[in-house]
């Protein structure tokens, strides 16, 4: 008898272990997209999301597309009269993400350097802080954060198609991973960005548990 229900708490545990969704693999979640809008003058946008995994949450609601009207601050506008900063998403989906150059940087350095990176590759003071307050708080306890931003290996699996076409467009997604040992990588170059016309911003990450979580692109 006690070796039956043993047996049965460990069924148990591991039907929870694999019901338990994204937030138990990481490597399989893209966690925060979220969407900036800039036209030059007052515009109705529509944007079309073409993703190859599950869509887990939206906000505004995603209904096979959003459309707002935008201003050139970035404030949109939906059909209600609801007004947002920006289009979020979040999805569950297993892309392999590209670690074959990248960054290894203590956890207590991950804030400094996020303001470096970020400014670098385009964002303004205000993406980047929304970009690090939603990220430290899960990177900046951990020994090493192993960091490399990704372009092709994101932007395939997330299309997005945007009418009327914009005239810059910058896609930042962080993938990452804790670790409890530094580890060496090839220093990642990261592009710069010139933000003229309707421009179109987007940033998001995915946190990576461990390299079996991800099958992990080197060159």
């Amino acid at each position: 008898m006690k070796r039956t229900t043993i047996t049965l708490l460990l069924f148990l545990a591991l039907l929870c272990t694999l019901l338990s969704g994204c937030r138990e693999d990481p490597g399989a979640c893209s966690a925060k997209p979220v969407i900036y809008l800039y036209p030059e003058e007052e515009t109705e946008i529509s944007v079309h999301l073409d993703y190859d995994g599950k869509l887990t949450c939206t906000y505004p609601a995603y209904d096979n597309g959003w459309t707002v009207t935008a201003q050139p601050n970035g404030v949109l506008t939906g059909a209600d009269g609801q007004t947002y900063n920006y289009l979020y998403w979040e999805g569950f989906s297993y892309t392999a993400y590209d670690f074959s150059q990248g960054f290894c940087i203590p956890g207590s350095d991950t804030a400094a350097f996020l303001e470096d990176v970020l400014e670098q590759l385009g964002l303004t003071r205000r993406e980047a802080n929304e970009f690090i307050v939603y990220w430290l708080p899960r990177m900046e306890e951990n020994p090493y954060n192993l960091i490399a931003f990704q372009s092709q290996a994101y932007t395939e699996h997330a299309q997005l198609t945007i009418t009327p076409e914009p005239d810059s467009f910058l896609r930042v997604f962080m993938a990452w991973m804790p670790l409890d040992a530094p580890q060496e990588i090839p220093t990642q170059s990261l592009p710069s960005f010139d933000r003229t016309g309707f421009a179109v911003v987007e940033w998001g990450g995915a946190e990576i548990s461990s390299p079996s979580n991800n099958k992990i692109i080197s060159s």
